[in-house]
């Protein structure tokens, strides 16, 4: 008759006494393996990437916003009318001229009577950088 092994010895006819080799605990004495909870673990890891995410997302609304306005007075601007060649660090205001069209201007809007669009600085990037447009009474 076989000999029976009890219940809390790890044994196999292949592998013998085999229980240091196992990743689980094989005795009664043996601390109690409790699995991790991951599903709150990755639901408070998805709450926060989403988080990033959103204000990432909200950053780059408002810069494109920034742009989208730069590029429409820079298109006003290179769009106006004017006879000389703007310079670098020069400030000059935008009017509506009598014809309907806008034009450049180095004449300050409190030294005559036209209707006044903005001030603009040229940078050194021919970029139009807009300086004042809170007397303005349309745009």
């Amino acid at each position: 008759m076989e000999e029976k092994k009890p219940d809390n010895v790890v044994y196999s006819e292949k592998e013998g006494y085999n229980s240091s080799f196992l990743p689980y605990a094989t005795n009664v004495g043996a601390p109690v393996i409790k699995t991790d909870d991951v599903v709150a673990w990755k639901n408070r890891g998805i709450h926060a990437v989403n988080k990033e995410f959103e204000n990432k997302f909200s950053e780059l609304k408002l810069e494109y916003k920034k742009l989208m306005e730069e590029y429409k007075w820079n298109e006003l601007v290179y769009n106006a009318k004017f006879s000389f060649e703007p310079v670098i660090g020069e400030t000059y205001h935008m009017y509506l001229g009598d014809d309907g069209r806008e034009f450049l201007s180095l004449i300050s809007p409190t030294e005559w009577n036209k209707q006044f669009i903005g001030t603009f600085k040229l940078n050194s990037d021919k970029k139009w950088m807009v300086i004042d447009t809170s007397s303005a009474e349309f745009y």
